[in-house]
């Protein structure tokens, strides 16, 4: 199975989906949508297959592809995936046909689910296609060219999807998003063609040699200290926005407020972990160096974007700022566990990716539910639902409290490590985060009783409960929430490995416990 080209027909399978979607005759936006939801389905069968086959004992980088694509460049078409790409691509094709069937009838203009879709649905389903082909990509790239080149791409989709499909300030959030990730994605275009001529070997008759972008040969190089870390900053200021940390955060709450409600799912719920994920992989191993000596600036952003973005949240009220809100807030927790450089703080962090994208995604989901409903995104609009709508104000209480780190809902496990691993390392930071619970709680427990509690309002009577393919679209992500929340070592397993190859590679390891005076080996410290 490993021979078998895994990767590029799960990249090429949306694409000719998408095609083929587009290619529609006019009128047939019921086949349109069949047609996306089919394929979807049997890219996530083929993923999990290819999951069910990797070994997390055997080689870092499984299902491997390399090609030459550019070769007077050195560019080459390589992929594969390692325990922790391979958790990102599960998350990406496990929410797209949920998302599509969320969108099923609202890939309308005003939002999403809170409008019909009359017209240009065929075109929204055949971006959506196109997006989930592009989060396959930037994660198995293996050639760093190769991830610019998927990182760009997928701005092209969700700048329609927002764009387009969005609310009354679409076109300002599109061009918002659009512009905050083209800067970031210039300065990391400027690094990646700076490590081309560093990655060139001398040649026997002099001079130096072809340079390469594959991400295996790059980690081995020993870049200059002054040189690696403005390249450290090139990728680090792409991948903060993209997050997005505070302060190159405030693309998310414009555009969450006028997307689509279930593209929201795949832009926080996969998208924005890029960011994360390119700290991890990038920064970290190719300037372990540079990582080393940013790793406290980093971590106060990250304990900025936390207790701010959690404060922020607590005074929303449209829904979907709320819910960006509380992922910058989020995010804060991942950041700061990549670069608390434990072992628990990374796995953590790395599980708290895929925690974050079923807790989020269930949110807005059950959000645009609610929203499809009511005809409105704001809190004060709402009221008594849970007397009305029991099974709505049931899944929306669960992907809440999953959303505050409940014990024994997905989260609460990452974020756990994330804390405990930062701590042992990084005491005072890791007690500031702590307050992010806190906060949390205010923000999800006051949402919810604002907007489920208390006597239904005049407007809320009589709304629908879920129907059974809104109970198909959000169920599966509620039951994985709680399988997780109890049974989160298999995905460990998976994701421990890369872990250790990365903090090999920065030169850490975990502080040593101790007991008094003594430390565990017994030796005096």
């Amino acid at each position: 199975m490993q021979d078998f080209p895994w990767l590029s027909l799960l990249i090429a399978l949306p694409l000719l989906g998408a095609v083929g979607v587009a290619l529609l005759p006019r009128g047939r936006e019921a086949l349109a949508k069949q047609t996306a939801l089919g394929v979807s389905l049997v890219v996530g069968a083929l993923a999990l297959t290819m999951a069910a086959a990797f070994d997390p004992d055997g080689e870092r980088f499984q299902f491997t592809e390399q090609y030459w694509w550019i070769k007077q460049f050195g560019v080459h078409w390589a992929v594969g995936v390692d325990g922790v790409a391979l958790t990102m691509v599960a998350l990406s094709v496990i929410l797209v046909p949920l998302v599509i069937l969320a969108s099923w009838d609202g890939a309308g203009r005003s939002g999403g689910v809170d409008a019909p879709a009359r017209s240009g649905a065929k075109t929204y389903f055949a971006l959506l296609l196109t997006l989930e082909a592009m989060m396959i990509g930037v994660f198995a790239a293996t050639d760093v060219f190769l991830f610019y080149v998927f990182f760009e791409a997928m701005l092209i989709p969700v700048y329609f999807i927002i764009g387009y499909y969005g609310g009354p300030r679409r076109s300002y959030a599109a061009v918002k998003f659009l512009l905050y990730s083209l800067f970031g994605g210039l300065l990391m275009l400027v690094a990646v063609i700076w490590l081309f001529p560093l990655s060139a070997k001398p040649v026997a008759q002099g001079g130096l040699g072809q340079g390469t972008f594959l991400f295996t040969e790059l980690a081995r190089m020993n870049i200059d200290p002054t040189t690696a870390k403005w390249l450290f900053l090139g990728f680090f200021v792409a991948f903060a926005i993209k997050a997005p940390m505070v302060p190159v955060h405030t693309w998310l709450p414009d555009a969450a407020q006028q997307s689509p409600a279930p593209a929201l799912v795949l832009i926080v719920g996969v998208l924005d972990k890029v960011g994360t994920y390119g700290m991890l992989r990038f920064c970290l191993e190719l300037f372990p160096g540079a990582a080393k000596w940013a790793a406290p600036v980093v971590i106060a952003f990250a304990v900025l974007s936390i207790v701010y973005g959690a404060i922020l949240a607590i005074g929303q009220v449209d829904l979907k700022r709320l819910v960006a809100y509380t992922s910058v807030s989020h995010f804060g927790f991942i950041v700061l566990g990549i670069f608390a450089m434990t072992t628990a703080g990374q796995s953590g962090a790395a599980l708290y990716m895929v925690n974050h994208g079923f807790a989020t995604g269930a949110l807005f989901l059950v959000v645009g539910f609610m929203i499809a409903r009511r005809r409105s995104a704001r809190i004060p609009d709402f009221g008594g639902m849970q007397k009305v709508t029991p099974v709505l104000a049931g899944t929306f209480l669960v992907s809440g409290l999953a959303g505050l780190s409940l014990p024994g809902l997905a989260p609460f496990v990452s974020e756990f490590m994330v804390l405990t691993g930062t701590f042992t390392r990084h005491p005072v930071p890791a007690l500031i985060a702590t307050s992010g619970v806190v906060l949390a709680a205010i923000y999800i427990l006051w949402t919810y009783q604002r907007t489920m509690g208390g006597p239904a309002v005049e407007k809320v009577q009589g709304l629908p409960d879920l129907s059974a393919r809104e109970k198909w679209a959000v169920g599966p992500v509620i039951a994985l929430i709680v399988v997780l929340g109890f049974a989160p070592q298999p995905v460990l397993n998976v994701i421990n490995p890369s872990v250790k190859v990365t903090l090999e590679r920065v030169g850490q390891r975990d502080p040593q416990p101790k007991i008094g005076n003594v430390a565990e080996n017994g030796a005096r410290p």
